[in-house]
């Protein structure tokens, strides 16, 4: 475990610390090398049934830490708004958690699938 650090003039912006990113299953120490990805993207919940909500509601899902984590930027970047079908961490390791992970944050906030979605997840093979 490594501390955080700061910049000198604003205590809230973090510089320096430990990042473990599951999906390139690399270490970074730079903050500027990660982003905060969104598991299931706000794009792609707005297409998938977030348009009818609340601005209240939006920003719970914006906000919820299941559904946030600390990835290369690059990664995040080649990410985007793209379902599983479209896009998958290069970690094969992390694949099932991953889809895991998206199927719940899904189901909570009881967004729709596309047919393609629902098939690639249904056959992916996962160990239980």
């Amino acid at each position: 475990m490594s501390p955080v650090r700061f910049k000198r003039s604003k205590g809230c912006n973090v510089t320096w610390g430990k990042w473990l990113d599951p999906y390139t299953n690399q270490t970074f120490t730079k903050a500027s090398d990660i982003d905060i990805d969104h598991v299931v993207p706000l794009a792609h919940a707005h297409k998938f049934g977030g348009y009818n909500w609340t601005r209240k509601q939006k920003r719970v899902f914006a906000n919820d830490l299941e559904n946030l984590i600390s990835v290369e930027d690059n990664a995040n970047q080649a990410k985007s708004y793209k379902a599983p079908h479209q896009w998958m961490p290069a970690n094969n390791a992390y694949h099932c958690t991953y889809l895991k992970k998206w199927q719940r944050i899904k189901a909570k906030y009881q967004l729709s699938a596309s047919k393609q979605e629902i098939y690639f997840i249904k056959n992916v093979k996962c160990k239980a």
